[in-house]
């Protein structure tokens, strides 16, 4: 079976839990930007806390075709995300390990957000050592396809991940907090568990 979802912002644990649980994902490259979506933000975990991202966009249009979105650069927020995720994860296990991979792609950046969001997907899956089937949508499509599963906006900051059947909790040091805190940002896991991260990643995955 397979699944149909958005390309998101360094996306969360449930995110990642639904491309293991599909056969094939249809990753939606022809929808509209949504605000207050994933599409262009993250939680990690500070020493303050859950501490979210914000990659701002430009706007020209209401209905703006998700490849054609801008990164507004006029804002500082490359210097705000890498200095957040330096002070979250600097003293974490495998912060050198995968650092230079992530700051590269802050470093060049990408005038569009999905080919950001796109170079970050790759890089998170090769640390996890996981290959899901993806492949790029041709058309939008207002529903699914027949036998695939819509979770377009379905991974979203406002709705609980516990109803969403995608991902169970699983326990694994964090870098601040006597607290687990669940469904972060894949990049919280990287840099606690390194090459565990992937099976943490797998037992994570809800089986109906």
């Amino acid at each position: 079976m397979s699944v149909r979802i958005e390309l998101q912002y360094l996306p969360s644990l449930a995110y990642f839990a639904c491309l293991l649980k599909y056969d094939e994902v249809a990753l939606e490259t022809h929808e509209h930007f949504l605000k207050q979506t994933y599409r262009n933000r993250c939680h990690i975990l500070t020493a303050n806390g859950v501490d979210t991202l914000i990659v701002p966009v430009v706007h020209s249009s209401i209905k703006m075709p998700i490849r054609e979105v801008k990164i507004d650069y006029s804002q500082s927020w490359v210097k705000r995300h890498w200095g957040a995720i330096v002070a979250a994860y600097g003293k974490a296990p495998y912060f050198e390990y995968f650092a230079d991979d992530f700051d590269r792609v802050y470093q060049k950046k990408p005038s569009f957000l999905f080919d950001l969001n796109w170079e970050l997907l790759t890089i998170c899956l090769r640390l996890l050592r996981i290959k899901p089937t993806i492949r790029l949508t041709e058309t939008f499509q207002t529903e699914a396809e027949e036998g695939q599963f819509d979770a377009l906006s379905l991974v979203h900051p406002k709705k609980e991940f516990r109803h969403n059947n995608l991902y169970i909790p699983v326990v694994y040091q964090q870098s601040f907090g006597n607290e687990f805190v669940p469904n972060l940002s894949i990049i919280d896991l990287l840099m606690c568990q390194g090459g565990e991260a992937g099976q943490i990643l797998k037992q994570s995955v809800y089986v109906d």
